[in-house]
């Protein structure tokens, strides 16, 4: 179990940079947005963002792995969650177990996020990853550590309830990932293949509309992995004029937020307006 573990990890940090690097590519190749004026502004963008993501990288390694990874061990050693008490009284097979733990981690991905739009303290930290007026690739990394370690917090006693193995949050974590650098990556999908693709798994287009300025569109569309949690809850909001969104926040456009400094305090600044629910709903087509 601790070789398939540390195989997961390493398996996980390529394909991260793996995606990041041929996404940035096929970013500079056939662009969705005309985002950056010259290179220089798209590397400091880039700094930047990953910069965030490898802070919260490191808190995650050094404060909250260990502890997800004993969790893991002593729910499977005591039998406590869903899914370990399913396979001790049902004998459930490894391979539902394993389903089952990507599609509940899943599910609470898409209740934490749309809680972060719901919640005006969760919102504060949350508008950090928003605020990117020049949503690509890297905008995937860009969170600020605040929301990090409450939602690595939270993960604790979730790991607890649904009884998830240590190899299945690896699992997890980079199958999500995957799936969230490709979605906000600045790319023109065709929209044939992007409507395929969205059946199962949350799509460029569908993730344009959620960093959009328009507050019942950016209230929408919170899933991470799967596309299908979206229509279950009744979030899910399509736009045709895909270009004409506007990305990022109307309250944060000045240079210095976008600095290091700036996306740290964010948090900090006031709020002039409430984050109320979006009720109105979109175009529901597939």
């Amino acid at each position: 179990m601790a070789a398939l573990l540390d195989l997961l990890k390493t398996t996980q940090v390529g394909a991260a940079l793996i995606g990041l690097v041929v996404l940035l590519v096929l970013e500079g190749l056939h662009p969705f947005f005309d985002l950056f004026r010259e290179r220089k502004e798209r590397g400091f963008h880039l700094i930047r963002n990953l910069a965030l993501g490898l802070l919260n990288s490191v808190v995650i390694a050094v404060v909250f792995a260990g502890l997800w990874v004993a969790t893991a061990v002593w729910a499977d050693e005591q039998g406590i969650g869903l899914l370990n008490v399913l396979r001790d009284t049902a004998g459930l097979p490894g391979w539902a177990h394993a389903m089952g733990a990507v599609l509940l981690l899943d599910v609470w991905t898409y209740l934490w996020h749309r809680m972060n739009h719901r919640a005006p303290f969760l919102w504060r930290f949350h508008r950090v990853h928003h605020a990117d007026a020049q949503m690509d690739v890297t905008t995937a990394s860009r969170f600020h550590v605040g929301e990090i370690m409450l939602s690595s917090a939270l993960r604790i006693p979730l790991i607890v309830l649904i009884g998830a193995y240590a190899w299945e949050l690896v699992l997890y974590e980079t199958l999500m990932f995957a799936v969230v650098q490709f979605h906000h990556a600045n790319l023109a999908l065709s929209p044939r293949l992007d409507w395929v693709l969205r059946l199962v798994i949350v799509t460029p287009a569908m993730h344009k509309v959620h960093h959009s300025r328009y507050q019942p569109e950016t209230d929408s569309n919170y899933s991470s992995l799967f596309s299908w949690w979206d229509r279950l809850f009744r979030s899910f909001r399509l736009r045709t004029h895909l270009e004409e969104i506007e990305l990022g926040l109307d309250a944060f456009d000045k240079p210095e937020d976008a600095t290091l400094g700036g996306l740290m305090r964010m948090p900090l600044r006031p709020t002039k307006a409430s984050r109320s629910s979006a009720e109105t709903s979109g175009d529901t087509s597939m």
